[in-house]
C-alpha cells in the first residue's frame, strides 16, 4: 500500500512538472513574431487591395484576403523623417524629437534619435524579444569622422541587427554603392548608382530578411523591420521586373536620367514594375515563414511611410484622396495597411478604425504583454486587428510639416479633418461625406473651427529645431556654396 501511494506521488509529481512545463513553453511562445514592412512612398491607391487596376500586386491582394485591412490608417508624417522617428517613438509630430527631413530644421542641421529617445526595438529588446531592421534606416545623418553618427544608429537604438542604408540620401539611389552592417559600412565596388549598373540593393534586403528568418526559431520571438526603399525615386527596377507591362500599350512618360535620381528613361513601366517586385519579394518571405514553421505566431503587417510622389493620374495612387507627399490633405498621409495572423485575425475583413503610426508603440508593447509600456501618443490597436468592437478610439490625431511651403498642420477629430497653411485660411472637411477634401466648410462650422484649432495649439511642444516659421531651402543654400 505504502509503494502504492508512493507510485501515485510520484506520478501526480511528474504530472504536475509536466504540465507546468507545458504551461511554460506555451507562455515562453505566446508572444508573435511581429514583421513590419515599411514601403517608401507608396499611394494609398497603389495596391490591388485598395483600388489598383493597373499594376499588378497578387501577394499583398491574397494578404488582404487572409488577414483585415484598415481604411483609416496614417502615416506619421508627409514625408521619410519624421514618419518614421512617429513610428519608431509612438509619438506624433507635435510632440517626435525628429518632425522633419533633413537639413529642414532652424539651424539648417540634421536632427538624430537620441540616447534618451525609446525605440520599439529597445522596447521589444527589454520584453524577450530579437530585433532587427533591414533596409532604409534614415535616422542617423550625422558626420562619421568622429563617430557623431553612432548614438543615433540602430544599434544603438535597440536593434540587435542592422543591414542597409543609413542616411535618406543614401536612399536615392537603388544602386548605392556603400552600405552598413550594424556599425560597419562596407562597398559594393561594382555598384555604380550613376548608371544603376551593378546590385540592385532591394534584392540585398529581401536577401538579408529570408535569411533573418531562417535563422529564427519557435523559442524566441523576433521582430523585423523591413524598410524597403521602394517606390521612391530614382525610379529604376531590373528589366525582368518591366516584362509583364511592355506590352500593355500604355502611354508613356519621360524621365529625367541625369539629375540627382538617376531614373530610368520610361516612368510608367518602371513604376509598376518596382512595386510589382516589392509585391513578389514579400511573397517570398511569407513562404519562408511557412517553411520555418512560423507563419502562425507571426503578425506581418505591410504599409507605406507616407504618399505617393510619382504618379501624375495614370495609376490614381491617391485612389479618391486628395493630396500626395508633402502636402497634409489625406493623399499625403493616409496609407494602406494591411495586417496578418492566423487564428488571431479574422480573414478578409475590412476595418475603418481610425489608427497611425504613433499607435504601433503601444500595440506592439501590448503584444510582447509588458508589465509597463513607455509613454505615448498612441492606442493600442490590438482589439481592432482582432475586430473587437470596443477599440479604444482617438480624441484626435495631429500632424505638422514645414518646407518650402511654410508650415502645415492638420488636425483629425472623428468625421472632421481641419488643414491649416501657412497665412492661409483655415480649411475644414467632413471627412465620412467629402473624403476627397473638395468642400471647405469652415465657414459654415466656426465653432468646430475654433475648437479643433484649441486642440491643435494643445498638440505640440516647444522643439528649437522646429518651430512653426517659414524656413529658407537648405538645398538650395548648399549647391550656391
Amino acid at each position: 500500500m505504502k509503494y502504492f501511494t508512493n507510485y501515485l506521488c510520484y506520478v501526480f509529481t511528474v504530472f504536475i512538472v509536466v504540465s507546468l512545463s507545458a504551461s511554460a513553453a506555451e507562455q515562453k511562445t505566446s508572444k508573435p513574431n511581429i514583421i513590419y514592412i515599411l514601403a517608401d512612398d507608396l499611394g494609398y491607391g497603389d495596391i490591388g487591395a485598395f483600388g489598383q487596376t493597373k499594376t499588378r500586386t497578387p501577394t499583398l491582394d491574397l494578404m488582404a484576403q487572409q488577414g483585415v485591412k484598415f481604411t483609416q490608417h496614417y502615416a506619421g508624417s508627409t514625408v521619410c523623417g519624421p514618419s518614421r522617428a512617429s513610428l519608431l517613438t509612438g509619438f506624433h509630430s507635435g510632440h517626435s524629437p525628429i518632425r522633419g527631413n533633413p537639413k529642414w530644421t532652424n539651424s539648417g542641421t540634421p536632427v538624430d534619435l537620441s540616447p534618451e529617445d525609446t525605440t520599439i526595438a529597445e522596447m521589444l529588446k527589454d520584453n524577450g524579444y530579437r530585433t532587427a531592421i533591414i533596409g532604409k534606416w534614415g535616422m542617423s545623418e550625422a558626420k562619421e569622422e568622429k563617430g557623431e553618427h553612432l548614438a543615433s544608429m540602430p544599434s544603438h537604438q535597440g536593434f540587435d541587427y542592422f543591414y542597409g542604408l543609413r542616411t535618406h540620401l543614401d536612399a536615392h539611389h537603388h544602386y548605392w554603392h556603400r552600405l552598413f552592417e550594424n556599425d560597419q559600412p562596407f562597398e559594393l565596388k561594382d555598384n555604380d548608382f550613376m548608371n544603376n549598373k551593378g546590385v540592385y540593393i532591394h534584392d540585398l534586403f529581401t536577401d538579408k530578411a529570408l535569411n533573418y528568418v531562417a535563422q529564427q526559431s519557435k523559442d524566441t520571438p523576433f521582430f523585423l523591420y523591413l524598410s524597403y526603399t521602394i517606390p521612391h525615386l530614382a525610379l529604376t527596377v531590373p528589366g525582368d521586373s518591366k516584362e509583364q507591362y511592355l506590352k500593355l500599350g500604355w502611354p508613356q512618360r519621360k524621365m529625367d536620367t541625369q539629375g540627382h535620381y538617376r531614373n530610368d528613361a520610361e516612368g510608367n513601366v518602371t513604376y509598376a514594375a518596382m512595386i510589382s517586385r516589392m509585391d513578389r519579394d514579400i511573397g517570398r518571405l511569407l513562404a519562408a515563414l511557412e517553411e520555418k514553421g512560423l507563419s502562425e505566431n507571426t503578425l506581418v503587417i505591410f504599409t507605406s511611410d507616407n504618399g505617393h510622389e510619382y504618379d501624375k493620374d495614370f495609376f490614381n495612387s491617391n485612389g479618391p484622396l486628395r493630396g500626395q507627399k508633402r502636402d497634409l490633405y489625406e493623399g499625403g498621409i493616409r496609407v494602406p495597411f494591411i495586417a496578418k495572423w492566423p487564428n488571431n485575425i479574422k480573414a478578409n475583413s475590412t476595418s475603418e478604425h481610425i489608427s497611425a503610426f504613433w499607435d504601433m508603440m503601444p500595440t506592439f508593447c501590448e503584444l510582447s504583454q509588458a508589465s509597463k509600456c513607455p509613454k505615448t501618443d498612441g492606442i493600442s490597436m490590438v482589439k481592432a486587428l482582432k475586430g473587437d468592437a470596443s477599440q479604444a478610439q482617438h480624441e484626435s490625431l495631429y500632424w505638422e510639416f514645414n518646407e518650402k511651403e511654410g508650415p502645415l498642420q492638420a488636425l483629425r477629430m472623428g468625421k472632421w479633418k481641419l488643414v491649416k497653411k501657412y497665412k492661409k485660411p483655415d480649411e475644414l472637411y467632413d471627412l465620412t461625406k467629402d473624403i476627397s477634401e473638395s468642400n471647405n466648410l469652415a465657414k459654415s462650422f466656426p465653432d468646430v473651427v475654433e475648437k479643433m484649432n484649441g486642440i491643435v495649439r494643445d498638440s505640440r511642444t516647444y522643439h528649437p529645431e522646429f518651430t512653426l516659421k517659414k524656413l529658407p531651402n537648405p538645398w538650395k543654400k548648399q549647391e550656391k556654396k
